[in-house]
């Protein structure tokens, strides 16, 4: 199921991040992403492992490979010298190669023969770097929180600032989490976003109360890359 985000969820949730920071000087970024990798790597280390599984079905069960190759050669294999054999079999080796690295390259594919712990690895990088370029002591008191949502592999993260990280413990943030990750299985990223937003401003309006002084230091909308 690929996810998507219409107008009205942009509009949906910019305006539930206006609201959140009205009782609250933190400022909540909202950043939402088809993916965080390529994953290029993934469809290069499956096709390594196509051949090496060849390479050792070849060496643990030899009778087999060389009715393989009675077949293909038609029983005339025993005509043709040793290194053209080794050549042959390189060929069609590379050519599994090839095969599987371009059947990898159709992203739905590779997306579903990534590892779910890789997914989540990348997903918190990307967050992590976003929130630096985004967020990261860009507010006056250092109390910004970054959402970010990556489409294809259906996972969110939430980065603070560190002032926030130093008033609210990790595990406040499970509801905002469960919120967006309920409604993302649900294929209503719009709407889990928001509740997320407002979950997230309920955190930290008690810790970071609105002042009549304070100025909207990050752009409400959300972003989209």
């Amino acid at each position: 199921m690929q996810l998507h985000l219409t107008k009205s969820d942009h509009d949906l949730v910019s305006a539930a991040v206006t609201e959140a920071e009205s009782h609250t000087s933190g400022e909540i970024v909202t950043i939402v992403a088809r993916r965080s990798d390529s994953y290029h790597d993934v469809g290069l280390s499956w096709a390594a492992a196509a051949v090496f599984i060849a390479l050792s079905l070849m060496a643990a069960f030899p009778m087999h490979l060389r009715a393989f190759l009675s077949m293909l050669l038609l029983d005339w294999e025993h005509e043709l010298a040793d290194w053209k054999l080794l050549v042959g079999l390189l060929g069609l080796l590379i050519l599994k190669f090839l095969l599987v690295r371009y059947l990898l390259a159709i992203m739905p594919l590779r997306m579903m023969m990534t590892p779910r712990a890789t997914k989540a690895r990348r997903v918190r990088r990307r967050a992590i770097l976003l929130f630096r370029t985004a967020a990261e002591a860009r507010t006056r008191g250092r109390t910004g929180v970054l959402i970010y949502l990556s489409l294809d592999e259906h996972r969110a993260e939430i980065v603070a600032d560190r002032a926030v990280n130093e008033q609210v413990a990790p595990q406040a943030w499970g509801d905002a989490m469960a919120a967006l990750i309920d409604a993302i299985r649900d294929d209503r990223a719009g709407e889990g976003l928001a509740a997320a937003v407002r979950q997230v401003g309920q955190i930290l309006a008690p810790h970071f109360p609105r002042a009549d002084d304070d100025i909207n230091e990050l752009p409400d909308r959300l972003i989209e890359l």
